[in-house]
């Protein structure tokens, strides 16, 4: 977190601080307003619509107009103002948000209780899979629901819309590889303006009829469910699109901060959302035929084309801000051990979170093209929408607990009741999505399938594979005394990297049998991801002298932070002379997966793994290593 957001406000005795302060305040928060609240302030554009007119149609009539608005606001409320907002920003890992930061988190402060912890892993793993389907379904609702303004303007354009769609997403992950830091100094400005025109077609439209804010009472949304049951249940389906984008507000914690993320939403993102809404309710009620694009039809004739250009670059930001959150979830997912190692570039220069990862942007875009192909229309989309969602707010809910009851050791009389309201509306949100699987949400739950396998298979393979490996090792003891007596020694430096901070490696091994020779100084270097995003450089380096020239060294880095060995190299001292990369040879060791029928994983999983190893970025490249000094020795391991 930066310590812009991690400070309190400053007193007014001190103007100068308090007025940068202040300054920097405001600029993270209309950052925030594009990258975090982008998802959810797209939201208006379908919503509302779909609720009435989607699979399961309402009718137009104030019972129901009151009553989804009584629960959109009061879902806003509950999941994003009191979960998430005024919680779940608190549980940050070290000003770190989202699922696998959380999971971190959680699996370092009660990792001693192992029949927690399976359980734990299990649970954020898929939250992780599910965000991977919302990132496909995001940009292709998003974009697609903005152009289909179009048809509003002119319904002969109605032709234009898919075309046009699919050449804005084209065109959205063809820049990926560029980077967004020349224009993304507008996404602020962009967005904000936006979310002001929401709030004033909202307001115009509220003033035809201002008794529209009697349905900001719950009793509405409860006399809803008393007269209507079954399409109530049914609604909430639809309603919870208004919430999408909740998950970002925790995941993008660590680049704006709690405080710029609170202040956004509470002072304009909120009110600017219910204008909207309220607004299409009181267009609805006056106009029923309006329901075919109540958004559109809030502006008057002459500002409905300049409405669809403004909420198509609004899309666009918010589409953005998910690809780079899929980006920097994988990272994520990459130091903590369940993706392998993937190819990571950086865009900027001067901001070290701005990431592209190539094989994640395309696989993205040909998911998000086929899904606008195959649906055709945002109403179509939205019935595959809301499944990963609300999914992965339960299992928020779930780890919410954990936090609240072993971390924050909260009062279980103030806990219980809290957990309950939370698991009731995220478990009912859930339960009115699965009615949809037929008609499309099928497509999240598969992508979370897929992707949950990947991940799950990945780290057990892992985990298998180091196992079998260790029991081959030799304790480094017995070969240091050995082989400092028997093997010649030539000049340089030799680093042998293994993932195991104990045993020889085998690359070390495979050396001396092939080479017969021994470097004056061994390295045996070993890259650890601890669970927290970033570790300071005074905690980077533990060096531990074993004698006659050999050195075991762990390099600890956070699993937001690249693993640079040459640099961290040049920082070591007290074990000779300082490292020179023309005499410094590493050795690193390629393992060939032979599948065996040994306890483990099935065949097919093997398989699947020593596919997922044969395929990852090698580790000369992800550990930034110079091409000309390393020397690759392959070996065969069964698991």
């Amino acid at each position: 977190m930066t310590d812009t957001a991690a400070a309190s406000d400053l007193p007014d005795s001190r103007p100068a601080g308090h007025g940068q302060h202040q300054a920097s305040l405001a600029k993270l928060t209309l950052g925030a307003m594009a990258v975090v609240f982008g998802d959810i302030g797209t939201s208006p554009l379908y919503a509302f619509r779909e609720t009435f007119a989607g699979a399961h149609p309402l009718t137009l009539d104030r019972l129901h107009i009151y009553g989804v608005l009584s629960l959109i606001f009061w879902s806003m409320m509950l999941v994003v103002t009191v979960k998430y907002i005024m919680i779940l920003t608190r549980a940050d890992n070290k000003g770190e948000g989202g699922s696998l930061a959380l999971l971190a988190l959680i699996s370092r402060q009660i990792g001693r209780e192992k029949r927690w912890t399976a359980g734990i892993v299990l649970l954020g793993v898929f939250a992780c899979a599910l965000f991977y389907g919302d990132s496909m379904i995001t940009p292709a609702i998003s974009v697609l629901s903005a152009v289909e303004g179009l048809t509003v303007v002119q319904d002969s354009l109605e032709p234009l819309v898919i075309p046009i769609a699919i050449g804005i997403l084209i065109a959205l992950f063809l820049i990926q590889r560029h980077g967004t830091a020349r224009v993304g100094a507008l996404f602020g400005p962009v967005v904000s303006v936006y979310f002001l025109t929401l709030a004033v077609l909202g307001t115009m439209s509220v003033l035809r009829d201002p008794t529209i804010f009697l349905a900001l009472n719950p009793w509405y949304a409860f006399n809803f469910f008393l007269m209507d049951k079954w399409l109530a249940f049914l609604a909430l389906g639809s309603v919870v699109l208004a919430v999408t984008g909740t998950e970002a507000l925790y995941t993008d914690m660590g680049h704006f901060g709690r405080k710029p993320i609170q202040r956004g939403w509470f002072y304009f993102v909120l009110p600017a959302l219910m204008l909207n809404y309220l607004g299409q309710g009181v267009l609805l009620i006056g106009d029923p035929e309006a329901i075919s694009n109540p958004f559109f039809m809030l502006a008057p004739d002459w500002f409905r084309l300049p409405l669809v250009i403004i909420a198509t670059l609004a899309t666009i930001i918010a589409s953005q801000a998910v690809i780079s959150g899929a980006f920097s979830v994988t990272q994520q997912a990459i130091q903590l051990g369940f993706v392998p190692r993937l190819r990571i570039l950086h865009t900027s220069a001067s901001a070290a979170g701005q990431i592209y990862i190539p094989i994640v942007n395309w696989a993205l875009m040909v998911m998000v093209i086929a899904l606008v192909l195959t649906f055709g229309n945002s109403s179509n989309l939205a019935a595959a929408y809301g499944i990963a969602v609300t999914g992965a707010m339960f299992i928020d809910t779930c780890l919410l607990a954990i936090v609240l009851l072993s971390l924050w050791k909260w009062k279980p009389w103030l806990a219980i009741p809290l957990l309950a309201v939370f698991f009731i509306v995220d478990g009912a949100y859930f339960a009115a999505n699965l009615t949809k699987v037929p008609d499309g949400g099928w497509f999240p739950l598969l992508v979370g399938l897929v992707v949950f396998t990947l991940l799950t298979t990945w780290a057990r393979g892992r985990q298998l594979m180091l196992a079998r490996m260790r029991e081959a090792s030799m304790p480094v003891e017995i070969f240091v005394k050995s082989a400092a007596s028997s093997a010649t020694r030539v000049p340089g430096t030799a680093v042998f990297m293994t993932t195991s901070p104990d045993g020889v490696p085998h690359s070390l091994l495979h050396n001396l049998k092939h080479n017969k020779v021994l470097h004056e100084r061994v390295m045996l270097l070993t890259v650890r991801i601890e669970d927290e995003p970033f570790v300071a450089e005074a905690e980077r380096v533990e060096l531990t002298s074993l004698g006659s020239g050999f050195y075991r060294l762990v390099l600890r880095y956070g699993f937001m932070q690249d693993s640079d060995v040459p640099a961290a190299l040049a920082r070591v001292e007290s074990c000779g002379p300082e490292f020179r990369m023309m005499d410094t040879s590493f050795f690193l060791a390629r393992q060939t997966l032979l599948t065996s029928n040994k306890p483990g994983m099935a065949v097919w999983r093997e398989r699947l793994f020593a596919w997922m190893l044969r395929n990852a970025e090698s580790a000369m490249e992800f550990f930034k290593l110079p091409p000309n000094r390393v020397v690759e020795l392959g070996s065969q391991v069964e698991i």
